[in-house]
């Protein structure tokens, strides 16, 4: 009986939020968190690398990007960054946006920048203003760490069945996939992209 009454009691108080179990209190705090955003739209792939680097040093994050025809910018590129609204406003990230229609020159950019530490974040397909596509991709790097080298390996074919026998190679050689876009390239027509990389030996 005793331990019947114990068991009403403290169902009780749990509903009267006066017993909260430890679970519950330690996310409490993460659900009330609140965050601040910054959204940087841009039709010059040059002005958004600036732009993204200000606000890392304000410490901001990438989240996402994603290139397209917006209401009043034309065809730009947008990202999107946040943080904490209680972090601290210094940053600690840095960050590379490259931009090309040919998969030889991306391919290049993006080993010496895996040389340099920086990771994948993101991609996307963008409409220059002078009517060509070009594949954007975002790297970062977190300058308050020794970064590790990444390897990377940029797949592109005009054939979804060439593309699986690929990116099946490049699984077997310990490559992870990471990014795919659909675009126009210069040389190759309508290509699928895929990005892959593995940790440098």
């Amino acid at each position: 009986m005793l331990r019947r009454n114990l068991w009403f009691a403290f169902t009780f108080l749990l509903a009267a939020g006066l017993v909260v179990p430890d679970a519950v209190a330690q996310s409490a705090p993460a659900a009330a968190g609140a965050w601040d955003y910054r959204l940087l739209a841009t039709n010059k792939t040059s002005t958004m690398q600036k732009e993204m680097n200000q606000a890392a040093d304000a410490g901001f994050r990438f989240q996402g990007v994603m290139g397209g025809q917006t209401a009043f910018g034309g065809n730009e590129v947008v990202t999107i960054f946040a943080k904490p609204k209680d972090a601290p406003a210094k940053g600690h990230y840095k960050y590379l946006l490259l931009a090309t229609n040919r998969t030889s020159t991306m391919q290049k950019e993006m080993q010496q920048a895996g040389d340099e530490g920086f990771e994948y974040k993101g991609q996307t397909v963008f409409q220059t203003a002078f009517g060509g596509q070009e594949v954007v991709v975002i790297l970062e790097r977190d300058t308050d760490v020794s970064a590790g080298r990444w390897e990377y390996r940029l797949l592109a074919t005009k054939k979804t069945s060439t593309m699986q026998k690929e990116l099946l190679e490049a699984g077997e050689q310990g490559f992870s996939f990471v990014g795919v876009t659909v675009a126009q390239t210069a040389f190759g027509g309508p290509e699928v992209v895929c990005i892959t990389r593995r940790p440098a030996k």
